[in-house]
């Protein structure tokens, strides 16, 4: 099947305007959908993960550099094998079968043509399970709307505050505007986070707000922004497993992991805005909550996830 956005590509803010039928743009993907891992991952938030695991499949290629990617053997060395829109479509009926509670698109933004064709087909063939679109919210509008009706829960990233750390670190000063309305238009397409009976999610948006070393994400800045823009009932995930990973070493100022002291600074301040729904995590500095894309085909588990305002039922 062809797919006319790939012939001018302007699926993401990069706006490259290539044609992907012949070369590539930014995020250095193709024309044909590629995966390097597809597992029951067990270590999402505990809505997502629930007790079987998420049915993760992992994307190749990203529109951001990252410099302190934890999975950047996948996202610019561009890892994996390519697939056809049916053969994607038959992985997550497969991972239904294994008795996941979702399906988990980790880093799908420049496959999405591709992947909304692949769950047309899947739901055809018998696909209940939420959808998961789990993406650093450096996202067009445009795209977002085309998948309104498929993605039952967003996942979004919101990695920086300000542009100039966005830009040194990410390849992208334009983000934090950017991902913010990205992250509105998902919120308005699915709403608060809705569990069922169990506390397994089915629908929402949960945002996740990366910690860094020494403020630099700007964590904080970015919960006054969520609570001005959103309110205080969308759920919150902050993320404290920063590692230096990928080319991190290079920067003097991400060569260590976050304090505690900093982490708790960013927890204190979701409480005293009166965000009613946030997960925190147990900090780590250890690669070994990095799936593994060298072959082993299963998805280690993140640090635990608990949550310090349990508004929702079955997530302490």
């Amino acid at each position: 099947m062809d797919f006319p956005q790939l012939a001018s590509c302007r699926i993401c803010p990069r706006d490259c305007g290539v044609n992907r039928y012949t070369g590539t743009g930014f995020c250095g993907a193709g024309s044909n959908i590629k995966i390097d891992l597809a597992a029951l991952h067990h270590g999402e938030e505990p809505p997502i993960s629930g007790t079987k695991g998420s049915g993760t499949i992992f994307f190749s290629y990203c529109n951001l550099r990252c410099v302190f990617c934890q999975n950047y053997t996948i996202s610019t060395g561009g890892k994996g094998y390519e697939l056809s829109c049916e053969e994607l479509a038959k992985l997550m009926l497969k991972l239904q079968e294994q008795q996941a509670h979702n399906i988990n698109l980790v880093t799908p933004t420049h496959f999405s043509p591709q992947i909304a064709e692949s769950l047309r087909i899947a739901k055809e063939a018998g696909l209940e399970l939420p959808i998961v679109w789990n993406s650093s919210a450096y996202e067009c509008l445009d795209t977002l709307e085309s998948l309104d009706g498929l993605i039952d829960i967003y996942l979004p990233d919101l990695k920086y505050a300000h542009g100039i750390y966005a830009g040194k670190y990410s390849s992208a000063a334009d983000y934090p505007q950017v991902a913010l309305a990205a992250i509105k238009a998902m919120y308005k397409q699915s709403g608060t986070l809705q569990t069922d009976e169990q506390g397994f999610a089915t629908r929402g948006t949960i945002v996740r707000l990366l910690v860094l070393p020494h403020g630099l994400s700007g964590a904080q800045t970015s919960l006054h922004r969520l609570a001005e823009e959103l309110g205080t009932e969308i759920t919150l995930s902050l993320m404290g497993q920063y590692y230096p990973a990928g080319k991190a070493s290079l920067h003097k100022e991400l060569q260590r992991g976050i304090t505690e002291q900093e982490y708790q600074a960013v927890v204190d301040t979701a409480i005293q805005l009166g965000f009613t729904s946030v997960f925190v995590q147990e900090l780590s500095c250890s690669d070994a909550w990095t799936p593994d894309f060298i072959g082993n085909n299963e998805a280690h588990s993140d640090p635990p996830i608990a949550c310090v305002n349990p508004i929702m039922e079955n997530c302490l």
